[in-house]
């Protein structure tokens, strides 16, 4: 598996992927007003959109998608408030590729992207019901901003997290100690 940067012709399939996991894990119904607008994401060249693959594992030597993830920089995103800092955004893995890590490996290239971009702080927005993420998320370093949660729409509350990528560095597994996870006030990106 190698994570890459999605190719145009593969924007359609890693929508289908988004919606297809947010189903799978009850976060959207299918008749949602939310479903175009995610499997729309990045169409329009606004963020970078990034793929787990499986190369030639069709049989016809093209890539499976696995999994995927978003970044949005300055301006751009829901929480990005200043030119240093990018957004995470739509993380998703098949439901049929998931225990592999892949969700991880996402998280981590990301960061890395975000990183070698001169991004100082990531920030993301989550559904309070997406315990799974959040877990993956705090194993990365990403820490509660609660005075970034927003409501997009009536009825939807959203989580806010970030991550200093100028105060975390990475160990071979990809996410920080404990002491490097902390921010430099708890709970807000200076």
């Amino acid at each position: 598996m190698r994570i890459r940067e999605a190719k145009p012709d593969e924007l359609e399939t890693v929508g289908e992927i988004r919606v297809a996991a947010y189903l799978a894990d009850g976060f959207l119904s299918a008749g949602s007003a939310y479903v175009p607008r995610l499997r729309a994401l990045g169409a329009d060249g606004d963020g970078d959109v990034l793929v787990a693959v499986r190369q030639g594992a069709d049989g016809t030597g093209r890539d499976q998608i696995l999994g995927t993830v978003m970044i949005c920089g300055w301006p751009g995103g829901e929480l990005v408030r200043s030119a240093d800092e990018a957004e995470v955004r739509a993380l998703a893995v098949a439901p049929h590729s998931r225990g592999a890590g892949i969700g991880r490996k996402l998280v981590s290239a990301v960061i890395e992207r975000a990183r070698g971009s001169g991004v100082r702080y990531l920030v993301l927005a989550s559904l309070p019901e997406m315990v799974t993420a959040h877990h993956l998320y705090g194993q990365a370093g990403f820490t509660r901003l609660p005075e970034r949660d927003w409501a997009p729409m009536p009825g939807v509350s959203l989580l806010a997290f970030g991550l200093r990528l100028d105060a975390c560095s990475q160990d071979a597994t990809g996410t920080g100690t404990p002491a490097q996870r902390q921010p430099s006030s708890p709970g807000a990106l200076p």
